[in-house]
C-alpha cells in the first residue's frame, strides 16, 4: 500500500528536528525584533512570515513526506532534479527578483522562492537514485560513473556560480562528494573531483573582488573595520560579550543595527549574545546529535537508495551548519549561508523539514 506505514520511526531523529525548528522560531522572533520593527513597524513581521511561508509549508513537506513509502522518491527523481534546474534558470529571466547584487529569488505570482534551496532537496534524492541504480556498475568505472556523476554536478555549480552563491556550490559539492564516497567510488576519483571543484571555486574567487575580499578580511579582519570587516567583528564582538550564560534572551544589543543580517547570516551570533556559550553550545550539541543520528540509521539500514540519502541529508546539514557558525566565529571566511532548522528563509526551511520527513519515513525500515 501507497502509505502503509511499516514500523515505529526514530523519535530521536524526529525529536531533535522538533527541538532545533521550535527553538530556531523562539531565536528568530527575538533576533529579527528589531529589523522587523525599523522595517515595517513590527517586531514580529520576520517570525509572521517564517511561519506562514516556512514552517506551514514545511509541515505539508514533512507530513507528506513521512507517509510517502521513500522508495518511491527513486521513480521520479530525475523529473524533480529537471523542474529543479528549469527553476534556477528562471532567476536570470524577468519572473528573477535581484538582490544585494544576486539573482536567487525567483517570483511567479504571488509566491516567491529560492530554487538554490530546492535543488539541494532535489540533487541529494536524484544521486541517491543514480548511484544506488542496481542495474548499472557505475560506481567505480571512470567513463560512465566518475564523468557523469562530474558533468551533472559541474553543471548545477556552474548554474549556482552565475547567481552567484558560491558557498551554496561548496555546500552542495561537499555533499555530493559524500554521497559518491559512501556509494563505493575509487579514492581517486574523489580526489580528482576534489581538486576540480577547488579549482573552479578558486577561479570563481579570484575573478571576481567581493569574494576575494572575503578572503582578505578572513586573514586579516582588524583592516577595514568599518567596511569590509565590520560584520565578522561585530559577530565576535556579540558571541564575546554574551560570557557563559549571555545577555539574556531578547536583550542583544548588537542585533539593533550594528551587526548586518542578524535574522539569517548572523543569527547565531545573537543567539550566542543572548543565551551565551551554554545556548550556542546547545545548538551545536544538537546539530551534532542530528547529523550523527542520520549517519548511524544510513549505517544500520540495508537498502543503499535510504541509506544515500540520509548521507546526503546528513551532510548537507553538518556543512551548512559547520560553515555558518564557523564563519561568524572567524574560524573560516564569511560566506552568506544561513543556519538550518534557525535562520529566516521560508523555502529553506520547507526543503529541510521535508528532508526530515523523508529521513523519518526512512527510520521505519531501520
Amino acid at each position: 500500500m501507497f502509505f502503509k506505514r511499516s514500523y515505529k520511526p526514530d523519535y530521536l531523529l524526529m525529536s531533535v528536528l522538533f527541538i532545533l525548528t521550535v527553538l530556531g522560531m523562539v531565536i528568530l522572533a527575538s533576533a529579527s525584533s528589531e529589523l522587523g520593527k525599523s522595517k515595517f513597524n513590527d517586531s514580529y513581521y520576520y517570525l509572521k512570515h517564517q511561519i506562514i511561508f516556512g514552517l506551514s509549508f514545511g509541515i505539508i513537506g514533512f507530513i507528506a513526506a513521512y507517509f510517502i513509502p521513500y522508495k518511491n522518491w527513486r521513480y521520479f527523481s530525475f523529473a524533480l532534479l529537471i523542474l529543479s534546474i528549469i527553476f534556477l534558470s528562471l532567476v536570470f529571466t524577468k519572473l528573477g527578483i535581484s538582490s544585494g547584487g544576486a539573482s536567487r529569488w525567483v517570483k511567479i505570482g504571488p509566491v516567491s522562492f529560492q530554487p538554490a534551496e530546492i535543488i539541494k532537496l532535489t540533487f541529494i534524492v536524484y544521486l541517491a537514485a543514480w548511484l544506488s541504480n542496481p542495474k548499472m556498475d557505475r560506481i567505480k568505472d571512470f567513463w560512465v560513473g566518475f564523468i557523469p556523476f562530474i558533468l551533472v554536478s559541474g553543471f548545477i555549480a556552474t548554474m549556482l556560480i552565475l547567481q552567484p552563491a558560491t558557498s551554496v556550490v561548496m555546500i552542495l559539492l561537499g555533499t555530493a562528494l559524500v554521497m559518491y564516497l559512501v556509494s563505493g567510488a575509487r579514492l581517486l576519483h574523489i580526489a580528482i573531483a576534489i581538486a576540480a571543484g577547488a579549482a573552479v571555486i578558486a577561479v570563481a574567487i579570484l575573478a571576481t573582488p567581493y569574494r576575494l575580499q572575503r578572503i582578505m578580511t578572513f586573514i586579516n579582519p582588524q583592516k577595514d573595520t568599518t567596511t569590509y570587516s565590520y560584520q565578522i567583528n561585530q559577530s565576535l564582538n556579540a558571541i564575546g560579550s554574551g560570557g557563559i550564560f549571555g545577555v539574556g534572551y531578547g536583550r542583544s544589543v548588537t542585533k539593533g543595527g550594528f551587526l548586518p543580517g542578524p535574522a539569517d547570516d548572523s543569527i547565531f551570533a545573537v543567539a550566542a549574545e543572548e543565551l551565551g556559550f551554554a545556548g550556542a553550545g546547545t545548538i551545536v550539541a544538537l546539530f551534532a546529535i542530528f547529523v550523527f543520528r542520520l549517519f548511524w540509521l544510513a549505517k544500520n539500514l540495508r537498502d543503499k537508495f535510504g541509506q544515500l540519502i540520509l548521507v546526503g541529508f546528513g551532510s548537507l546539514v553538518a556543512f551548512q551548519s559547520l560553515i555558518n557558525m564557523a564563519a561568524l566565529s572567524g574560524l573560516m571566511p564569511l560566506t552568506g549561508i544561513p543556519l538550518p532548522f534557525i535562520s529566516y528563509g521560508g523555502t529553506a526551511l520547507a526543503v529541510f523539514l521535508t528532508l526530515g520527513g523523508i529521513s523519518a519515513n526512512i527510520s521505519k525500515y531501520v
